[in-house]
């Protein structure tokens, strides 16, 4: 097989990364995409950086083991504990992570309050801090830790009184007053329409999907990488549970982003 016509090979630590993988089907429907789902291991967030940089690194060499021809870390807690040692393990092939979408929050008025909510480890590592300091001056950002939030996606829970009892208590002390909210993990999107409900219409929602897909793009392309077919590529989906509910669950983010339950 030529190199050009060999899969994208996408990565997160479970379900949510799917929401990456769409907006890359969309803007590249004649790539060749493999997902890898590492639900086993879900959620990467609460987990030791030591512990996140050695399941992140086992899901890469399991993707790259199949001649995946780049690599999108479509997780934001594997790209802040790992992107570093992935980028320079792999330096002859793209590696592609994903960041929280700060930068269109801030920019959308003046001095904006922004929540960011993200996994405990996001928000602790440098790479956040990073960038939180880059536009501190023109915002008001304030970090919101979602422990527990990203099992509502991996069991199919995207709406419902529970999942908005959740949301209520997350938002409590900050929710009524925010301009923006950030969706800094790749799990996020799938809740997007309860994230609305709960803080209302005044509140503008952003995520880092469709940004982290026109830069896979524009990398494939400077690599000379771009698949030339015409014809629309396949999507494999896998899953480290290697279940029948797992795999239905992924298909039905991938085609609908809703679950039938």
């Amino acid at each position: 097989m030529e190199k050009r016509e060999c899969p994208v090979g996408v990565f997160d630590s479970g379900l949510g990364g799917i929401s990456v993988l769409r907006e890359l089907v969309a803007l590249m429907p004649q790539e060749n995409y493999i997902f890898y789902g590492d639900s086993r291991h879900a959620p990467y967030g609460t987990k030791t950086l030591r512990e996140v940089q050695r399941l992140t690194l086992a899901d890469a060499e399991y993707l790259m083991d199949q001649g995946v021809k780049a690599l999108v870390v479509a997780c934001n807690t594997a790209t802040s504990a790992a992107i570093r040692i992935l980028r320079e393990r792999y330096s002859d092939i793209p590696v592609i992570g994903i960041e929280p979408a700060l930068k269109p929050a801030v920019l959308v008025r003046a001095h904006p309050r922004v929540l960011v909510m993200a996994t405990p480890m996001t928000l602790r590592e440098e790479k956040f801090r990073k960038l939180m300091k880059r536009f501190e001056e023109r915002a008001e950002i304030i970090s919101l830790p979602c422990p527990g939030l990203v099992e509502f996606v991996e069991r199919g829970e995207l709406s419902g009184e529970r999942l908005e009892d959740f949301l209520r208590e997350i938002f409590a002390e900050h929710g009524k007053t925010a301009d923006c909210v950030v969706l800094g993990c790749t799990h996020y999107p799938f809740v997007k329409e309860a994230i609305q409900k709960v803080l209302g219409d005044q509140a503008l929602i952003f995520d880092g999907g469709a940004g982290t897909a026109r830069e896979t793009k524009r990398r494939l392309k400077e690599c000379g990488l771009l698949n030339p077919s015409e014809r629309r590529g396949t999507v494999l989906l896998q899953n480290s549970l290697h279940t029948a509910e797992m795999e239905e669950r992924a298909r039905l983010l991938l085609e609908a982003g809703t679950f039938q339950t």
